[in-house]
């Protein structure tokens, strides 16, 4: 089929490079403007973007697709472009952008979103973190057709997925991309042979991934251990779970639930217990195993490697 693609991160080159594989022709992708990153803060390209150049594909990236908002010309230009593309339908996956009435009109065979959720539990735009968070037990991809509203449209196909104890954001999104894309493919197929059928989302269930706030990465030691092992996970990569000792912030990138009795006496957030294998940490009626440990400016390190650099003892206390 002749597709347009809007995406940015890595989720989304994923998609566009099944659906290139698979033999549709893209003739225009969709993607934010180059941004700045790294230490020099050089601008750069998206993961669709230098995926798109590389396979020579038109690349159009207006800072809004709204005739009516902050970037008029932008969108002006964004709407010549997709006129000139004629295509059959629109793939969309992770763009960014909010999509206006007259772009879902345009394509001759509407527009598909890939969704990392089981619609409609978790809409918005950060479905896998929040999945992990909450403590699921599974999640999955949605190929779900756009309407106006916020991840509410028809579902077309679905699939789950389990989520590991040792899933972090970072492991299940690179699964979902490769779901997604797969599951991409699918569905314009179905899609050619006319057997794609749309059912709308169940009225239940319905719940929203807001987009995380690095405000929320620090960690409560008040909480359930298993709460706070979670949100470790769910916070990995982005923005990192931390702490404080002695007012020196710590990053925590991995952690688990220490098994058997809990310790009686120490105040949430004290070390319980120092070894090799990871710091004991006491949480409301629970113990926390920290086992990935990072010091600003430093690296990633296995807990018996951070001790070697940072005496720990117990009886200290973070937060």
């Amino acid at each position: 089929m002749k597709l347009v693609f809007a995406g940015t991160p890595e989720f989304a080159a994923v998609a566009l490079t099944k659906l290139l594989a698979a033999g549709h022709e893209v003739v225009l992708v969709l993607t934010q403007p180059d941004r700045p990153a790294g230490r020099g803060l050089k601008l750069q390209a998206s993961p669709v973007k230098q995926l798109a150049l590389q396979h020579g594909i038109p690349v159009a990236q207006p800072r809004s697709l709204r005739l009516d908002g902050k970037y008029p010309d932008d969108a002006r230009a964004g709407q010549a472009a997709l006129q000139a593309a004629q295509a059959d339908a629109m793939v969309v996956a992770a763009y960014g952008l909010i999509l206006p009435q007259w772009v879902l009109d345009g394509p001759s065979r509407r527009c598909f979103n890939i969704h990392g959720s089981l619609l409609p539990r978790w809409r918005g735009a950060a479905p896998i973190h929040r999945a992990i968070e909450a403590g699921d037990a599974q999640t999955g991809i949605t190929i779900m057709q756009m309407d106006a509203g916020l991840d509410t449209g028809d579902m077309l196909l679905a699939q789950a997925l389990p989520i590991l104890e040792s899933d972090t954001t970072a492991s299940l999104h690179d699964k979902l991309a490769e779901l997604g894309g797969a599951l991409m493919v699918q569905a314009l197929a179905q899609l050619q042979e006319g057997s794609l059928k749309p059912v709308p989302q169940p009225l239940e269930g319905v719940t929203y991934a807001a987009k995380v706030d690095k405000a929320e990465a620090v960690i409560d030691w008040s909480q359930p251990a298993a709460t706070i092992c979670q949100r470790v996970r769910a916070f990995n990569p982005f923005p990192g779970a931390s702490t404080v000792l002695n007012s020196e912030p710590l990053k925590v990138w991995a952690a688990h639930l220490q098994p058997g009795d809990v310790p009686a006496g120490p105040v949430y957030g004290q070390i319980v217990a120092v070894a090799q294998t990871g710091i004991a940490v006491a949480a409301m009626n629970s113990v926390v195993v920290l086992t990935e440990l990072q010091r600003p400016g430093g690296k990633r390190l296995a807990a018996a490697d951070f001790l070697r650099g940072f005496a720990l003892q117990p009886g200290m206390r973070l937060g």
